[in-house]
């Protein structure tokens, strides 16, 4: 998605009659890290390759937990301070399993998923987060 995540729809979409737990994690851009301030989170993707894989975690998180709704959600582009990139929600009959749905898929999304980004500071510095080079000495 290029425009900003939709997070009532996603609620509305996640609740269920069947489910009495739901999880939602939102991440955000956080403005400070480590004494530096942060503009933006620019995120670009190959696209193909990143749904697929979105695709599959959310198929294993099917097969792990009972899961009745899942949504799987990364922005891409530009991402200000205080907006969110990342929305990962789960609906299950209980909260444990919603709870342990919505880790998995979060952190494997973050280990697995080929989304890289790139953090613009209020120095005028570019960095590849991942790689914590300066944009001049990267890509």
């Amino acid at each position: 998605m290029h425009e900003p995540l939709p997070v009532a729809e996603a609620v509305s979409f996640l609740q269920t009659p069947e489910a009495g737990g739901l999880a939602l994690f939102l991440g955000t851009t956080r403005r400070w890290t480590d004494d530096r301030e942060t503009l933006s989170l620019f995120y670009e993707a190959y696209e193909p390759m990143a749904l697929a894989e979105m695709g599959r975690l959310s198929d294993e998180a099917l097969r792990r937990w009972p899961v009745r709704r899942l949504c799987l959600w990364h922005r891409l582009d530009d991402v200000p301070a205080g907006e969110i990139s990342v929305l990962v929600g789960v609906a299950t009959p209980h909260r444990a399993e919603a709870f342990e749905a919505c880790r998995f898929l979060i952190d494997t999304l973050k280990r697995q998923v080929p989304i890289w980004k790139r953090e613009t500071l209020s120095d005028g510095q570019n960095v590849w987060v991942e790689e914590g080079i300066p944009e001049s000495k990267s890509r």
